[in-house]
């Protein structure tokens, strides 16, 4: 971020070996073991307004997750709006940070955090968290897996820079509905849902709008979650 400010051009990348003060969304730690994970941000500078900057995140998952299936085969899980997950458990997260001037971006940081060979957690982290190498029983080419993940991360981009007619945004929700058991007819529970709503509710997913945000029926009615997290009812995460 200190970089964007200062004036990094857009596309360029951070790799770090190892994050001592690793986080995710809504400030939760992120275990950045040393040597084993991906841990990388990108500079980015796009034509949109702030409140549609959600789109980073869809892509950066449909990213990660093609990156994934490409070099390992594996077909990760997409938990709307940033989580990739595998065997229940989280495997990679997106934390998108931006900065604004009025009705305008400024500059956004992508930061992907993906576990791919750690072979344990912290005995706290254990039912969440899990890692390529645990699922798969292998290890894998970290830099093999960075660089697909770039090339698609900048194909997506590029991408959705050159949509003027929505068609990208529209193939962005049918592809994350696809690769998603939370899109779509998913028991969940979502928490800290914000926009004056009540902090949590129940429902069944069905969805993402035109927007990109999850639609949730509920007893109530539809509620759209525009900033809360989710989970499946009786999962941990």
């Amino acid at each position: 971020m200190q970089a964007a400010a200062a004036g990094a051009e857009e596309g360029a990348v951070f790799v770090a070996e190892e994050q001592l003060g690793g986080r995710g969304r809504g400030g939760h730690a992120w275990h950045s073991e040393r040597g084993v994970g991906i841990y990388v941000s990108a500079v980015l500078r796009p034509r949109l307004e702030p409140t549609e900057t959600l789109w980073l995140s869809l892509i950066a998952g449909l990213a990660v997750h093609e990156a994934v299936k490409l070099v390992s085969g594996i077909a990760a899980d997409l938990r709307w709006p940033n989580d990739i997950i595998l065997g229940g458990k989280k495997v990679g997260g997106i934390l998108t940070e931006l900065s604004t001037e009025q009705d305008k971006v400024r500059h956004v940081v992508v930061g992907v955090g993906l576990n791919v060979n750690h072979a344990e957690f912290p005995a706290e982290l254990r039912e969440l968290a899990t890692s390529l190498r645990i699922e798969s029983g292998r290890k894998w080419a970290r830099m093999e897996l960075l660089a697909a993940l770039l090339k698609s991360l900048n194909g997506e981009y590029a991408a959705l820079q050159a949509d003027t007619d929505g068609s990208f945004r529209r193939s962005v929700v049918r592809r994350f509905e696809e690769r998603s058991s939370y899109a779509k007819l998913a028991e969940v529970q979502v928490d800290d849902a914000g926009m004056g709503e009540s902090a949590s509710f129940s429902g069944v997913t069905a969805g993402l709008d035109a927007r990109g945000f999850l639609l949730v029926q509920t007893p109530a009615g539809m509620r759209t979650v525009i900033n809360g997290g989710v989970r499946k009812v009786g999962r941990a995460i």
